[in-house]
């Protein structure tokens, strides 16, 4: 049952998506980008586990070391702004195929760094891809999946990044203690090999498509959407298509768009959220290992540590999938927040006190399930705020002021840590959890059960 969008009155590829049964193609649509995603994760996560060893390696200083944990988030951050406005120009499967090829060759080129200069340099090489992926990833997925279940997806992809983060704990793990962070970095490039399965089973987006006035190959990638979605339901025809105001297609696009009057608001508000989230989150969670080891626990048993509490993470974005389409984005995200925020001062002051070991695990499991929550709100969110000619660069926008904050937030525990009290650490995190739930509280917008063109103007 192939409908032409430029026959039927105009019926568009929004409105031929929205009325699709969500089935066994989505299921399998998100499961090959959630991968990619998980890979990239991964990469991510490894800084982590390994920071104190590359410490103790090239005999850094904290500030040094806070540093070299940062030059990855300065790479996202150019490859965050970069690959969202090249993506709404250029389309958004290409970029993404070729953000996995930079995150391949700066894993493979970090495990042969020479010394913390060459380390930094091709620790930002490989960040520049990894900032391209993130938020490509959640802009496909955000154009396929219907308004009913998009929020739920959503949250599910980046679900897995607790997931991979206990993954690249345990690997830490096996690795470090036969070889080294070089033999780490080495292993995690081979995934970047998964972009021949992007090419292959990713379509480009139909809406974006359509944004660009290509309506003849956003018509074919629906018909084959349709017809797969038919096939696997066993279906002889198709839910009737519900009207809808289609998006402008006006000229304007990307970063004029995200500036515009009517997106301005939103665009300071998510860049504020993503800015304090993950200033508070990669502050604190990239030199937990480091903080363990300077105690005096041995490496393994602090990666071991971390993995453990990280496990609170799973039910964490679990339970935000099922709030997100319950309660609302912007009441969850404001929640998981708050919860992050008073979860890792009370982290802080049990670990410092040297409270009971049960208690540490226990308000440590607290802080990653509030705060893996969060992650999973912030990739459902984002992209409902944008339109399909500037989404991407959205995204992208957002993300590169999340990385502005991760890069900063490593140096910045270097130096509190290095100048002030342990305690001051955690007392950071909480404040800016704080001030980013204040934030959405205050001027976000709900999107929750609104189409994507709807919620977009």
């Amino acid at each position: 049952m192939k409908m032409h969008s430029m026959e039927v009155g105009r019926i568009t590829a929004a409105q031929r998506l929205e009325r699709l049964p969500v089935c066994g193609y989505h299921r399998w649509l998100f499961l090959v980008i959630a991968l990619a995603f998980f890979f990239d994760n991964i990469d991510l996560a490894t800084m982590t586990f390994v920071l104190g060893s590359i410490k103790t390696e090239f005999a850094l200083s904290n500030v040094q070391a806070g540093l070299i944990g940062s030059a990855s988030f300065v790479g996202m951050a150019i490859g965050a702004i970069g690959s969202g406005m090249a993506a709404d120009r250029f389309g958004r499967k290409p970029v993404f195929q070729i953000s996995m090829v930079v995150w391949g060759v700066g894993s493979v080129l970090c495990a042969t760094a020479s010394g913390p200069v060459e380390l930094g340099a091709f620790r930002l090489l490989l960040g520049i891809g990894m900032g391209m992926e993130l938020p490509l990833a959640q802009t496909l997925l955000s154009e396929f999946i219907p308004t009913h279940r998009r929020g739920k997806y959503l949250a599910l992809m980046d679900g897995n990044w607790p997931l991979a983060f206990i993954c690249a704990g345990l690997l830490s793990y096996v690795v470090l203690a036969n070889h080294g962070w070089r033999m780490l970095f080495a292993l995690e490039a081979i995934p970047a090999l998964f972009l021949f399965v992007i090419r292959r089973y990713v379509p480009e987006s139909p809406r974006w498509l359509e944004s660009q006035g290509r309506y003849e190959a956003a018509d074919a990638v629906v018909g084959a959407v349709e017809a797969s979605v038919m096939r696997r339901l066993r279906l002889t025809s198709l839910p009737e298509v519900a009207p809808n105001a289609p998006e402008s297609q006006r000229e304007a696009r990307g970063l004029r768009v995200i500036w515009s009057d009517g997106y301005r608001r939103r665009t300071l508000v998510v860049g504020a959220l993503w800015f304090f989230a993950l200033l508070g989150f990669y502050g604190l969670n990239t030199w937990l290992g480091a903080l363990q080891q300077a105690a005096g626990i041995v490496v393994t048993q602090s990666v071991l540590f971390t993995v453990y509490i990280s496990l609170g993470g799973i039910p964490g974005f679990l339970v935000a999938a099922w709030s997100v389409e319950r309660l609302g984005r912007k009441l969850t995200c404001v929640g998981t927040l708050v919860g992050g925020a008073c979860a890792t001062y009370a982290f802080g002051q049990v670990l410092l006190a040297g409270a009971p070991q049960w208690s540490i695990y226990a308000t440590g499991a607290s802080m990653q399930f509030f705060a893996f929550g969060m992650w999973a709100v912030l990739y459902a969110y984002t992209p409902e705020l944008f339109p399909s000619r500037a989404r991407a660069t959205g995204c992208g926008y957002a993300s590169f002021c999340g990385r502005v904050g991760a890069l900063l937030g490593p140096t910045l525990v270097g130096a509190i840590v290095t100048w002030s009290t342990s305690d001051a650490v955690f007392l950071f995190g909480a404040i800016c959890f704080g001030i980013a739930a204040l934030c959405v509280w205050r001027y976000g917008v709900e999107t929750k059960g609104v189409q994507l063109e709807t919620v977009s103007g």
